[in-house]
């Protein structure tokens, strides 16, 4: 399960996918009914691959939660959003046993239920473990990253061509004057 472009924007219901980014923000598409808004760079915005959840212990990410609740459900849907609270946090309990109840609010079990909910009837979910491939490309960074790069020695230089410019432009020159008596 990949989050790293899924989207959820502050004050707009549902998720929605990074399609591109522009210069004054990023153009971004419901999963909900396909539509495409522009958001801008003062929008707040949370990329679900950087969302985690509270336990006692350490912050869990989003990613092993949803992989929890897919494991859980066979990657099918869950119970709706709207049940009562009681039930949702009994549920999450059964997903999540060392959640910290007093920093995981009924609104946050009912965002990341939801959520869920959107991404399977995607298909965007799964319960299996992402496989590791070590590819040739780590390998060679591996490498990359053991070998020393020296920097080049520093050599003398002219000084550049506008540091007499910036002189000239600090202290103006003084007209010579011819001055007669008679």
């Amino acid at each position: 399960m990949n989050l790293e472009k899924i989207l959820a924007i502050s004050g707009k219901p549902g998720l929605y996918a990074l399609k591109v980014q522009t210069r004054t923000g990023f153009v971004a598409e419901s999963f909900i009914d396909g539509k495409r808004i522009t958001v801008g760079l003062r929008s707040n915005v949370s990329l679900l691959s950087e969302v985690s959840m509270y336990t006692t212990s350490e912050e869990k990410p989003l990613v092993e939660v949803m992989r929890s609740i897919a494991k859980k459900e066979n990657n099918g849907p869950t119970l709706a959003f709207k049940d009562d609270k009681a039930q949702l946090a009994a549920y999450f309990l059964e997903i999540l046993p060392d959640y910290d109840q007093e920093r995981v609010y009924a609104s946050d079990i009912k965002k990341v239920i939801n959520w869920y909910n959107v991404l399977q009837a995607k298909g965007l979910v799964s319960a299996e473990e992402p496989v590791k491939v070590e590819d040739k490309e780590e390998k060679s960074e591996k490498v990359v990253a053991k070998t020393e790069v020296k920097a080049p020695k520093a050599t003398k230089t002219a000084a550049p061509k506008n540091a007499g410019m910036a002189a000239a432009k600090k202290a103006p020159a003084q007209k010579a004057t011819k001055s007669t008596k008679k």
